[in-house]
């Protein structure tokens, strides 16, 4: 193992130093930096020139000037040495100034939506595969290509004018009319049919359900203007943690074994009654504080588990902490309901909370969970367009991942031998399921911190992607190779994970030197 990895790295290396090499020059021969001031007139003409042929050494051969800028980043392997140096850009700011900037900007951006596309994705892949050829197997695939082949700067410009406009003005009088109420519930309820399983009685009782309780849930936000005070309380954490506690159970443990389910029952209890212990302290969070208090349920639940769980505490550990965490992420989104009032009276935010450009509001002021809700307002938009791009390949892979798998000779002796369908489809088939689907996840992660190029264009966020463009329109490839090492590096390393992680899923992989 230890020499396949090595060997793998000293092959990266060589690859990555002959790609860089023609990055290098390919930028470099791309045009004219001083274009701009050589059709210029200004007295300072020729200073300025000098001096930007001084910042970029125009005088020096690109060949040389490659392996000075390599000299440079080779430096950033050393560590705690605190001497990276990629040069700087054509303004004069350090690379690696601009870099940390972009990086952040790019990873707040895509992180959040490729994490939900590959959950949701594979969720729907694995419904899908075993209700095939049912309406909502269609439904799925007719949406998922559609999204895919959609261009997504018009995918966000739609939401600019619909999620962030319509929504904003929406907001000014909250009053979703009776009609409308019913429509969405119509709406609502109809999915709902689709998506269920079962015999046609139960499906159109289950749809008639959701279809009533949609409708008074938007008929009671629209009474008392839900959406300018928005919040769960602990009634409504308690109900919807008792759902999430025989969910998870259902998924993890199965609703046999009752010492799981009581376990996440007893962590939702806690749960609530941390609800009214939280608040003082949520007062002054933090984001350290928020990862603490994550970690902490999370222990809880296990602790839990491990009381209750008698003979197979494993399960019951799993489904507690499971549980716990969810719990704990329902207060902390009712936290940040309670906040909402204060965020949407900012005199920056003007009634207008939903943005449609850039990563936060200039000069904002406010508490932690102000400053936090601004950062998430400006995400949505963005999140929601990559979501809806990306969710189709994870679906559809998964999805003929599955169907295969369910087809071969050890699923249908794992039933035979009486195993039910949750072990049969989470533990035999849906693990293998997961090998092709670890080379598509493994990529698009690598490929993440390039940033999306087009996402960050239409919203205007400074990333990854916009470096790597304002690089290559000014023929300065400093900020390029910055790019390009950061997202060649990346994606090597991931691709390098995928391989390690074949040996894991299945242990017919062997990882040989």
């Amino acid at each position: 193992m230890v020499t396949y990895i090595f060997r793998r790295l000293v092959t990266a290396a060589l690859i990555l130093l002959g790609a860089s090499y023609f990055v290098y020059l390919l930028t470099a021969a791309s045009g004219d930096p001083l274009e701009e001031f050589r059709a210029s007139n200004s007295p300072q003409k020729q200073q300025l020139m000098d001096a930007r042929t001084e910042l970029l050494q125009l005088d020096t051969p690109a060949p040389l000037r490659y392996f000075k800028w390599f000299g440079g980043a080779v430096q950033c392997l050393v560590p705690f040495a605190n001497s990276c140096d990629l040069g700087k850009n054509i303004a004069g700011q350090p690379v690696t100034e601009a870099l940390g900037f972009a990086l952040v900007q790019t990873l707040t951006l895509v992180t959040g939506a490729t994490v939900l596309a590959i959950l949701i994705g594979i969720t729907l892949g694995i419904v899908t595969a075993l209700r095939q050829y049912s309406t909502l197997d269609y439904g799925v695939t007719f949406m998922a290509f559609l999204f895919f082949s959609l261009p997504i700067f018009w995918v966000a410009v739609l939401l600019k004018e619909f999620g962030a406009i319509g929504f904003n003005n929406f907001l000014r009088n909250p009053e979703v009319p009776l009609p409308t109420a019913l429509g969405i519930g119509v709406v609502a309820g109809a999915l709902t049919t689709v998506a269920a399983g079962g015999a046609m009685k139960r499906r159109l009782l289950t749809g008639a359900i959701v279809f009533a309780f949609v409708t008074a849930v938007l008929i009671y936000f629209s009474a008392t203007e839900w959406f300018k005070t928005p919040g769960l309380g602990p009634v409504i954490i308690a109900i919807a943690g008792a759902g999430i506690a025989f969910a998870v159970t259902l998924l993890s443990a199965g609703l046999k074994n009752r010492k799981a389910l009581q376990s996440a029952l007893i962590s939702v209890g806690v749960g609530v009654v941390l609800y009214f212990v939280l608040q003082p302290l949520l007062n002054d969070a933090t984001f350290l504080m928020i990862v603490i208090l994550a970690v902490a349920f999370v222990l809880i639940g296990m602790g839990i588990g491990y009381v209750v769980g008698g003979y197979d505490r494993g399960q019951s550990m799993r489904a507690a902490a499971i549980t716990s965490f969810l719990v704990g992420f329902l207060i902390l989104l009712d936290r940040y309901m309670q906040a909402w009032p204060s965020y949407f009276n900012n005199s920056r935010v003007r009634g207008r909370p939903i943005a449609t450009i850039g990563a936060s509001t200039p000069n904002i002021e406010g508490d932690f969970w102000v400053l936090s809700l601004d950062s998430f307002t400006h995400l949505i938009l963005p999140t929601l367009a990559l979501i809806l791009i990306s969710l189709a390949s994870y679906t559809r892979f998964t999805r003929a991942s599955m169907l295969e798998i369910m087809n071969m000779d050890y699923i249908r002796t794992a039933r035979a031998k009486g195993l039910s369908e949750r072990t049969v489809v989470m533990r035999h088939a849906f693990r293998n399921a997961l090998i092709p689907i670890a080379t598509i996840v493994a990529f698009d992660i690598g490929a993440l911190i390039g940033g999306a190029v087009i996402t960050e264009t239409v919203f205007s966020v400074r990333g990854m992607g916009f470096l790597f463009l304002d690089g290559i329109a000014h023929v300065d490839p400093n900020p390029v190779m910055g790019v390009f090492i950061c997202v060649a590096i990346t994606a090597m390393v991931f691709n390098l994970i995928a391989d390690l992680a074949y040996s894991a899923l299945d242990p017919r992989v062997r990882v040989k030197s």
